[in-house]
C-alpha cells in the first residue's frame, strides 16, 4: 500500500499528470483498468481563480474521479494559495505543485521547471499552498532532478526537497531528467536511488523512462523509491496498469492485448470522450490517443495513418471497423523484450 498523507492507495503505480492528455476520459480509463490514482492535466494558478469557462471545467470533480490530484503550475507565489484552496474546495483529494515542466514557453514565464533554479521562490511557492489547504489535504511536488546537470543545480534541487518536506509535503514525486534535458537521453534512476536513500521514511515516487510493467517494478527494486508515476508510458497503454498489478502480485506478465481487447478500451475511450466534450471535439481530440493506440497494433503503420485522417466521429468509428474487427484473423501482437512497445509478427494485410 502507498500512503500521500490521507489518501491510501492499494498499488504504488499512479497515473501522472500529462499536459493535453490526463483528462478526465483519459482518467476514467486508467481505472477501469487498474490505476488506483490519477492526476489531472496541469493547470495554471491564474485559470483556476478567473471567472471564465476554463475555471468551471477545471473546477469540476466526478464523484467517480476518485482519489485525483490537482496539478498547479505558475509563477507568482500569491496565486497558489486561492488556487489551491479553490481546487480542494472543488473536490480534489491532493494538491500538486509542479517544478518540472520543460517546456520553453513556461521556462519563458518562470514556471515549472525554472524555479528549480529559484529555491526561495519554489519553497515560497509550496508553503503559500500548504497554509492554503495543507491542514485538509496532502500537498505533493512533483520535481525534475535539476534545471542542468551541474553542482548548482543539484544543491538547488536538494534545497527545494528538503525545504518542501520541512514544510510538510506528504510525497515528491523526482524524475530523473534535467529540465534542459527534456525528453531527450535516459533518466537518471541512480540520482532517484540517492533521493530516496536521501529522505529515509519520506514518501518518494520515481518518474523517468517508465514505459512498461517491468519497468516500473524494476525502478522501485532498483532505487527503492515507494512508487512510481506513470506519464508517456501510459498514453494509450492502460493495459499497462493490470501489467503493474501483476507483477507486484508475483505473477506472470499478461499477453499482450488481443484485437478485441484494443477495441473495446478505444471504444471505451471515445465515449468517455463524447460524453465530456461532445461528438466533434471527441473526435479532433482522440486523434492523439488514436495514434498511441495504434502502436498496439499488429499493422501499426497503417493504423496510425488512419488516426492521424480522423476528423469526425464517424471517421474514428470507421476506423475502429476497418482495423479493430476482432473476427478478422490478425497477425499476434508481441511485446518487444525490455520495452513497453508492442510489435507485430506477420505480414501486412
Amino acid at each position: 500500500m502507498l500512503k500521500i498523507g490521507s489518501v491510501e492507495l492499494d498499488v504504488p503505480f499512479v497515473q501522472a499528470a500529462l499536459s493535453g492528455y490526463s483528462d478526465l476520459p483519459m482518467r476514467r480509463v486508467a481505472r477501469a483498468y487498474g490505476a488506483p490514482y490519477a492526476l489531472n492535466e496541469v493547470v495554471l494558478d491564474k485559470l483556476v481563480v478567473q471567472k471564465g469557462k476554463k475555471r468551471k471545467t477545471i473546477l469540476q470533480v466526478s464523484e467517480d474521479d476518485h482519489p485525483v490530484g490537482g496539478q498547479l503550475i505558475g509563477a507568482n507565489p500569491d496565486d497558489f494559495g486561492p488556487a489551491a484552496a479553490a481546487m480542494a474546495e472543488a473536490g480534489y483529494d491532493v494538491i500538486d505543485i509542479n517544478f518540472g515542466c520543460p517546456v520553453r514557453k513556461v521556462l519563458g514565464r518562470c514556471r515549472g521547471g525554472f524555479l528549480l533554479s529559484q529555491p526561495d521562490t519554489a519553497l515560497s511557492i509550496v508553503r503559500r499552498v500548504y497554509d492554503a489547504v495543507g491542514g485538509r489535504r496532502p500537498v505533493t511536488v512533483k520535481m525534475r532532478r535539476g534545471m542542468r546537470d551541474d553542482q548548482e543545480s543539484e544543491r538547488n534541487f536538494f534545497s527545494i526537497l528538503d525545504g518542501a518536506l520541512d514544510i510538510g509535503v506528504a510525497a515528491v514525486t523526482v524524475h530523473g531528467r534535467t529540465v534542459k534535458q527534456r525528453y531527450v537521453g535516459p533518466s537518471d534512476w541512480t540520482f532517484i536511488a540517492r533521493v530516496k536513500h536521501h529522505v529515509g521514511d519520506r514518501i518518494i515516487l520515481g518518474s523517468g523512462d517508465l514505459f512498461s510493467a517491468e519497468a516500473c517494478v524494476r525502478m522501485m527494486r532498483e532505487t527503492g523509491v515507494d512508487g512510481v508515476a506513470i506519464a508517456r508510458g501510459c498514453i494509450g497503454n492502460p493495459w499497462m496498469f493490470q501489467e503493474c498489478r501483476a507483477l507486484y502480485r508475483g505473477e506472470p506478465l499478461p499477453p499482450p492485448p488481443s484485437i478485441g481487447e484494443q477495441r473495446k478500451a478505444i471504444a471505451l475511450h471515445f465515449e468517455e470522450a463524447i460524453n465530456f466534450y461532445g461528438e466533434a471535439r471527441a473526435a479532433r481530440n482522440m486523434r492523439k490517443f488514436g495514434i498511441k493506440f495504434s502502436e498496439h497494433h499488429p499493422h501499426a503503420v497503417q493504423v496510425r495513418d488512419a488516426f492521424v485522417r480522423v476528423s469526425t466521429a464517424d471517421d474514428f468509428r470507421n476506423v475502429l471497423e476497418r482495423w479493430y474487427d476482432p473476427t478478422v484473423d490478425w497477425p499476434p501482437v508481441v511485446r518487444r523484450e525490455g520495452h513497453g512497445d508492442l510489435i507485430a509478427a506477420g505480414a501486412r494485410p
